[in-house]
Parts: C-alpha cells; sequence; structure tokens
C-alpha cells in the first residue's frame, strides 16, 4: 500500500471516530482530532481496520501519545491528559482499572475505554 492510501485511510478512521464522538454527545470544543485520536488509541484501531476490530486495552498517556505517531503520522504534546479527563468526566473511561488505589495523578496512569466490555 502506498503513503497517499495510508494517509487517506487514517483522515478516514479520525474522521469516523469524530462522528461518534458527535453521536455520544460529547461538547463542541471535545470534538477535534487530538479527541479522535484518543478515541481510536483506546480501542485500538489502526487505519485500516474495521470497527468491529476494536480492543478494550489498558493504555496509559505516553503509549497513547506513541500510537498517535506511529500510526497515524500525528504528534500531540502530553495535553492528551486535558482530553483524557474529560472522556473521564463523561464516563467513556475508567482511571486505572487494575488499580483503583492507585492515584489518578500517578506519573503512569492507565485507563480502559468504558465503550466496550
Amino acid at each position: 500500500m502506498n503513503k497517499k492510501t495510508d494517509r487517506d485511510k487514517g483522515e478516514q478512521k479520525i474522521q469516523e471516530a469524530l462522528e461518534i464522538i458527535k453521536a455520544l454527545g460529547l461538547p463542541r470544543q471535545q470534538q477535534n482530532e487530538r479527541s479522535a485520536l484518543t478515541l481510536l488509541s483506546l480501542l485500538d484501531l489502526k487505519p485500516a481496520d474495521g470497527w468491529q476490530a476494536a480492543g478494550n486495552p489498558l493504555i496509559g498517556i505516553t503509549p497513547m501519545m506513541e500510537f498517535f505517531e506511529k500510526n497515524y503520522d500525528k504528534r500531540y504534546a502530553p495535553n492528551t491528559r486535558q482530553t483524557v479527563h474529560q472522556f473521564m468526566q463523561a464516563g467513556l473511561i475508567v482511571p486505572n482499572p487494575d488499580k483503583p488505589s492507585r492515584p489518578t495523578n500517578t506519573p503512569r496512569p492507565f485507563i480502559r475505554s468504558n465503550l466496550r466490555r
């Protein structure tokens, strides 16, 4: 597959994720590319994956940012934490499900999507 096709698939997947974010009723300020990429990383969906392949990995902020870059060629600073916090408030993710006693402000938080069980 060529780079243009890969890029097109990535952009299409981001647009699909944005539609889901809108359908979930998240506020307009959360309807952006960073939120779409966050959702895709939470579901471990790469550009060529179908939505039925959605997973539910336990993932931290830094691995999320690495996922954006590796799979979608998008770079975001640690402000991804803000999106994660907003997703937490909306009930879309569960912080530290593997160890609920771990503080949410730990340098190594882990989150899991609450969209798929």
